[in-house]
């Protein structure tokens, strides 16, 4: 008897959980809690592999796009290629943390190249597969990156970056706009305050 009053009980405060959920998030409890994983493009994965074996100039392993990456290897040989000597050790195999190690390596290299942070995937989402299209924009960036870099001159990825649109200017212009900036904030040569009385001075009358 005391059972089935706990279990009432127990059902109602959940349904009452349930009623707040939807009246406040609009949704209900299981889409409340749901994450959806970004789609992955298959397309984009292809090119990356691509390019990565253009850069490290050997041909990938075959299989799925997240295997070939996940022990770090491969990543750790491209930021080896970038940038010499970025990463000093490669672990080809050895026990899952082992692995995840090198991952961890080509993270800090990248950053180090230039990779900003928010861009870098975490190691979960490529060796557990928590969100390889993360892992995707990643490389993407990395790829991106090398066009700051004018030492690297091998191949490319993804679009190339907008180019700075220097001007110059020669002496005598820059003369000119700073004397045209001095005549409008009232200092030119010949202005003064000469007249006008020292602030805090007393006024006679």
């Amino acid at each position: 008897m005391r059972c089935d009053r706990v279990g009432r009980a127990a059902s109602k405060r959940s349904s009452h959980l349930d009623t707040a959920l939807k009246t406040r998030f609009k949704c209900s409890p299981a889409k409340f809690v749901t994450y959806k994983m970004p789609a992955r493009n298959k397309e984009q994965e292809q090119e990356v592999l691509t390019w990565i074996s253009a850069v490290i100039g050997e041909p990938l392993p075959n299989g799925a796009y997240e295997d070939i990456l996940k022990d770090g290897v491969i990543l750790c040989k491209l930021a080896n290629k970038l940038s010499p000597g970025s990463v000093k050790k490669i672990q080809e195999k050895g026990t899952n943390f082992q692995l995840m190690e090198n991952i961890q390596r080509f993270q800090a290299a990248i950053k180090k190249y230039g990779v900003p942070e928010e861009e870098i995937f975490q190691t979960a989402d490529l060796f557990e597969r928590r969100n390889i299209p993360q892992v995707t924009l990643c490389l993407y960036a990395l790829g991106r990156i090398t066009q700051k870099h004018p030492e690297w001159t091998g191949p490319q990825l993804g679009p190339k970056m907008a180019e700075k649109n220097e001007r110059t200017f020669t002496e005598e212009q820059l003369r000119a706009h700073n004397a045209e900036l001095n005549l409008q904030m009232g200092f030119n040569k010949g202005a003064s305050q000469a007249g006008l009385g020292s602030f805090g001075n007393t006024r006679h009358m």
